[in-house]
């Protein structure tokens, strides 16, 4: 885009500015000028040519509870499950406590920790198998963490059914306590899909997990080539992906070159030293946000130029102030 025509654009009246967004006030964005370009391109396009990816373990689920609770992870539900033996309880916790803090390292670079990724996922296949269990068991557990969700996650869900905005739940974690979890807070609606690590059975046992595996940093759009579900987004050129860890940015690797991707990172843990990193990485960082509350109003910019164009321009009254 050239200058002149950058400069008639944003002399529009329909042009939104950052600092106009409420929802982003106090949020760190290294770039203004290119997402403020970015969120411009979104309304403009529209929510058909939208799709939105995100990570489900403390994106979707909050980092902290207000009462400074511990939300469980996907594989926590199923650890948490009391048939388990306890070999397996005491092997993952054991292999938890060596790769999880890698895995949130903030001097060690994603080269490095994609290796111990392979290795925690393969182990952790070896040690979940040999052994009956019952999907009811996770259902349980999930049923005390369905309101742990960050705060308006249902309305954002809602938004995108609405929208008819599809929605990739891409997670390096269990898919049986993803689903569990979505089900039980009656927010797995037909445009959802989850893609993760699901368990598999051989003969009445367990028998580790699906393939592929799917790690924090090899967790992007490309491993859906040939999928059905890219074949419903590939042509959705516009993307909001969601993540708390630096490996999510990445999820919409992939599509074509020429699409539009609007990244949010939710920052809680290492806040000082994982900061550089971020603003590098995300477009949008938001330290200790625990709702939905950037990307509901992102969506309700794109809804708010759909019912201003069915309406013949005029503005759509129904919709609240940004």
């Amino acid at each position: 885009m050239g200058y002149d025509e950058k400069n008639e654009i944003q002399e529009n009246e329909n042009w939104i500015r950052i600092g106009d967004l409420k929802a982003l006030h106090g949020s760190r964005i290294l770039h203004p000028t290119r997402v403020e370009r970015i969120i411009n391109e979104f309304i403009q396009g529209g929510p058909e040519r939208m799709q939105m990816v995100s990570d489900f373990d403390f994106t979707i689920t909050k980092q902290r509870t207000d009462d400074g609770g511990k939300v469980l992870s996907s594989f926590g539900i199923f650890n948490a499950c009391k048939s388990l033996p306890d070999n397996f309880k005491a092997e993952t916790d054991k292999l938890y406590h060596i790769y999880r803090p890698i895995e949130i390292d903030p001097h060690m670079s994603k080269d490095e920790k994609v290796k111990y990724m392979i290795e925690w996922w393969t182990k952790s296949s070896e040690v979940t198998s040999g052994f009956p269990f019952d999907q009811t068991e996770i259902d349980d557990i999930a049923s005390k963490f369905k309101h742990a969700l960050r705060d308006r996650t249902h309305e954002l869900f809602e938004d995108l059914q609405r929208m008819q905005i599809p929605l990739l739940v891409f997670s390096a974690g269990l898919g049986n306590s993803v689903v569990s979890v979505l089900k039980q807070a009656d927010i797995m609606y037909p445009n959802v899909k989850v893609v993760s690590n699901f368990l598999q059975y051989r003969d009445g046992l367990l028998d580790g997990f699906q393939q592929p595996m799917i790690h924090t940093f090899n967790k992007n759009e490309t491993v859906l080539d040939g999928h059905e579900y890219y074949d419903l987004v590939h042509s959705r050129d516009h993307i909001i992906v969601m993540g708390d860890s630096l490996g999510d940015a990445d999820m919409a690797s992939g599509v074509p070159s020429s699409s539009h991707i609007l990244k949010i990172g939710f920052l809680f843990d290492h806040v000082e030293a994982n900061m550089e990193k971020y603003m590098n990485t995300f477009d949008i960082v938001l330290v200790d946000d625990q709702t939905m509350d950037v990307p509901r109003a992102l969506l309700e910019l794109i809804e708010k130029q759909k019912l201003k164009l069915k309406n013949g321009g005029s503005p759509p009254a129904q919709l609240s102030s940004l």
